[in-house]
């Protein structure tokens, strides 16, 4: 794929980029090297102080840097203003609880001073998606920066103006020339950068596919690495919940982004109690829905990232339903200019069929309906995907048995799965290993020292 801007609203290539040469790759990994080793030796009162201004520079100039995103990938401007000031907020709260949470940790041995502190590895490769083109690298940004370490970004190859954007905002925000650098470099040129040696860890968020490329790389450089991959999130409704609110959220989650979000809820799965009436709103509310110019205010979704989206998610509608699926709204490419597909509902999932097994990136609602909390359960855990998921019930015995049975990184209540920097973030199962945000986001990337001073009193 070409390194390009690429408008999905109207198929028009606004701007091309050329890809680093040899000569200059070299350039930035050696720049990286060099500067983690002044940069490990700077203060939390430094690190924080830049966080913050940044910060502040994406609070100020949320609407064009939001403009870039609606540009590249398609999201509406409301919804890419939004995941700016969201970024914003992330840098504000590493700032804020970084140095508490590398602070060294005390371990209570008798007669000596033993303790756990954490060093930053060096130079660390992100390589993030087009879909949340800001806050999927803000997320690895901001706590990996605040822990000492320095980055190097491999974007989305369509959002590469979002890319340069990051690196410029952060260098206008203080931190030291080089500390985060963008590679335009196409994937091909990843197994090589995790080769070389100056490059100590990888974080990828991307498909199922190309993490099992980069985990391979890195185990067979023994690096650190960290995966979110992908998701089919479960959104389970049960009879005791108000059914407005369940459906309200279904739309809002399934919808999000266009429907291209790891964390959107993908497979609905309702107690056939509720289950009828549930469907008939839901396709309701999704028929509802505006799709158009993701700068047109009134607009409810926007185009999917590429003709390919379109191509492949046209794909597997298709094909479930040749399986036997049944189809009760949407299910065809929009046609005209643009990347668009309108928001999809099938019921009555063949097993086998892609509707069963694949991940659906785009906005199309599968449902399945449950005999009760055992049948619920088994739906919810019947995938390959362990990435997030949420339960609608208010009956207490039915929650715990969600939370403790249902097999997922991340198990929301009554709301819908979020990427927030208070909580940790990760999957099992095939969505990937490791764990951001949080306090697991410094530390995944720090060398975990155990000091053992003897004597000490």
């Amino acid at each position: 794929m070409a390194i390009a801007t690429t408008n999905p609203a109207t198929g028009e290539t606004i701007r091309t980029f050329d890809t680093l040469t040899d000569a200059q790759l070299e350039q930035k990994l050696q720049t990286a090297a060099e500067v983690f080793r002044t940069y490990r030796t700077t203060t939390f009162a430094q690190r924080s102080g830049w966080l913050r201004r940044a910060a502040e520079i994406l609070d100020d100039e949320a609407e064009e840097l939001g403009g870039l995103a609606t540009l590249e990938m398609g999201k509406t401007l409301a919804s890419a203003i939004a995941e700016i000031h969201k970024c914003a907020k992330g840098c504000r709260w590493y700032a804020d609880h970084a140095e508490g949470i590398l602070a060294d940790q005390p371990r209570d041995v008798e007669g000596a001073r033993v303790f756990t502190r954490y060093e930053p590895l060096g130079p660390v490769l992100a390589i993030m998606p087009w879909n949340f083109p800001y806050w999927q690298a803000f997320r690895f940004a901001a706590p990996a920066l605040m822990a000492g370490n320095v980055g190097l970004l491999k974007h989305a190859s369509n959002v590469p103006q979002c890319a340069l954007a990051i690196e410029d905002l952060l260098r206008r925000a203080g931190f030291p020339e080089g500390a985060f650098q963008t590679l335009l470099v196409p994937s091909a040129a990843v197994e090589a950068i995790l080769d070389d040696v100056r490059v100590r860890a990888v974080t990828l968020t991307g498909s199922e596919g190309a993490g099992r490329e980069v985990a391979s790389a890195a185990g067979r450089n023994i690096k650190t690495s960290v995966l979110e991959l992908g998701g089919s999130d479960p959104f389970v409704v049960m009879p005791s919940v108000d059914l407005d609110v369940a459906v309200d959220n279904a739309v809002a989650s399934r919808t999000l982004n266009n429907g291209q979000s790891c964390i959107n809820a993908k497979r609905f799965i309702v107690h056939e109690q509720v289950a009828d009436e549930f469907v008939r709103r839901m396709v309701a509310k999704l028929e509802a829905l505006k799709l158009g110019d993701p700068r047109d205010e009134s607009t409810d979704m926007g185009p999917l990232s590429s003709p390919d989206a379109v191509e492949t998610l046209d794909k597997q509608v298709q094909d479930t339903v040749a399986a036997g699926a049944q189809l009760l709204t949407g299910g065809k490419p929009s046609g005209g200019p643009g990347n668009f597909y309108p928001p999809t509902l099938l019921t009555d999932i063949p097993e086998g069929s892609p509707g069963h097994r694949e991940e659906f990136f785009g906005p199309v609602a599968l449902v399945w309906r449950a005999r009760d909390v055992e049948d619920a359960i088994r739906i919810a855990n019947d995938s390959d995907f362990g990435l997030g998921g949420s339960a609608w019930t208010r009956d207490p015995a039915e929650q715990e048995r969600f939370v403790s049975e249902i097999e997922t990184g991340m198990i929301y209540v009554n709301r819908v799965t979020e990427s927030t920097p208070e909580v940790p973030f990760g999957g099992v199962k095939n969505s990937g290993y490791g764990r951001e945000l949080a306090d697991f986001g410094p530390r995944s990337f720090c060398n975990a020292k155990t000091v053992w001073i003897d004597g000490a009193d």
